[in-house]
């Protein structure tokens, strides 16, 4: 048996039960694009003219007029606010993030206002944009949107997320109905969705999404749409985007993720991460103080995750202690643990090996076992991991 590369460099061996997550390495990249990269490496290419190959197979793949590979979705927002701010006009896309243009509002639903390790309002505000926010955090009615667009506004983004609020909000068709009836283009960030075609097809005018997520390509993100608006983006790298630069290893490993995407058996793996979901479902069942639920994804993703609800009083410990013994235990697993305070947290299959399914389901009892063989209900108060999150970015390297 190989080595494991992360025993020799001094990493933790993590198995990833939270999801396609940047902070984990994002996901299991394709064999196809570790062929592809490493097949390009060695070569010089026109990065320029790679990319057109690379718009080919984009526009192929989401039904857009053209796009290009970029460092993340992140970097894809800021480069497609830069384009609605600037146009194709190369001495202001060399002044940006400064402006002189009074045309640089930029829309945007407040429940929208996420961080997926960064803002969203951010990526807008590196561009040169001056975010306008709509509604409130959980309402957003057509007149907010309506008034809030000016001879200003140089677009609106909607973002598609487990993240943000998922009720009151302008659905995607009405959002883009209102920005269109006043000539502003539509922005979809789509970072974690399985669908390539859907927000396109839905009117919006750029989709960003991750390379690295579900497509299982490099670290990477692809801006999709109308022609227009993808180039005024794209010759951004002759400015902000100069620091949001891929290589050739990139752009080519997200083409060859793009054509395995286009042949993958998606059925055959929607049937074997099912199949983890069952195992865990009866390795959990009847358990004292848990709950199991196989729930779907909540922004229509076609797969599930497992809602693991945990009672401290029968369980012997809550559910982000769990969650901690889990992550600091041999081996670790890290489970998707986002809304931990709720005495939930969920294990997603997506990102298994062979075998680690299994592993997990061990740990989970073996972890479960311990706690019910305490005296004392195993609870850290919440407030103290709160006051001690960030204590680790502070400290880093050390």
């Amino acid at each position: 048996m190989t080595e494991d590369l992360r025993i020799r460099l001094g990493l933790r061996p993590v198995i990833n039960v939270s999801g396609t997550m940047t902070s984990l390495g994002a996901s299991i990249v394709v064999p196809e694009a570790v062929t592809a990269m490493a097949d390009i490496l060695p070569q010089f290419v026109e990065i320029n003219d790679l990319q057109r190959k690379a718009s080919a197979v984009i526009a192929r793949l989401t039904g857009g007029e053209a796009g290009f590979v970029t460092a993340s979705c992140s970097s894809g927002i800021s480069l497609a606010v830069a384009g609605c701010i600037t146009g194709p006009d190369l001495l202001a896309i060399e002044r940006l993030p400064e402006t002189a243009s009074t045309r640089n509002e930029v829309v945007l639903q407040m429940g929208h206002i996420v961080s997926y390790g960064a803002p969203v309002d951010q990526g807008i505000r590196l561009a040169g944009g001056k975010v306008v926010v709509v509604g409130q955090a959980t309402s957003t009615h057509r007149y907010h949107m309506e008034n809030a667009i000016t001879d200003r506004t140089a677009a609106a983004v909607y973002v598609v997320s487990h993240h943000v609020v998922d009720y009151g909000l302008l659905n995607l068709k009405e959002f883009v109905e209102i920005a269109h009836a006043k000539g502003v283009p539509v922005i979809v960030d789509a970072a974690s969705e399985y669908d390539l075609r859907l927000f396109l097809s839905q009117g919006a005018d750029i989709v960003l999404y991750s390379g690295h997520k579900f497509l299982g390509g490099p670290t990477s993100g692809i801006v999709a749409g109308r022609k227009d608006l993808v180039r005024n983006a794209f010759l951004q790298n002759m400015g902000i985007g100069r620091g949001m630069k891929v290589g050739k290893e990139s752009i080519y490993g997200v083409m060859a993720a793009l054509e395995a995407w286009e042949k993958r058996d998606h059925a055959a793996v929607r049937e074997r991460e099912t199949s983890y979901l069952e195992l865990w479902h009866k390795a959990l069942d009847g358990r004292p103080g848990v709950t199991a639920l196989i729930e779907p994804d909540p922004t229509n993703n076609p797969l599930d995750r497992m809602r693991v609800i945990i009672h401290p009083a029968e369980a012997h410990i809550t559910a982000w202690d769990l969650a901690a013994r889990l992550r600091n235990g041999a081996p670790p697993i890290i489970v998707r643990d986002h809304e931990v305070e709720h005495h939930y947290f969920y294990l997603d299959p997506c990102n298994l090996h062979p075998g680690q399914e299994r592993i997990v389901a061990e740990r989970l009892i073996e972890e479960l076992d311990k706690a019910r063989a305490s005296n004392e209900i195993i609870a850290t108060p919440f407030e103290d991991l709160s006051r001690h999150r960030f204590d680790g970015a502070l400290r880093w390297p050390d």
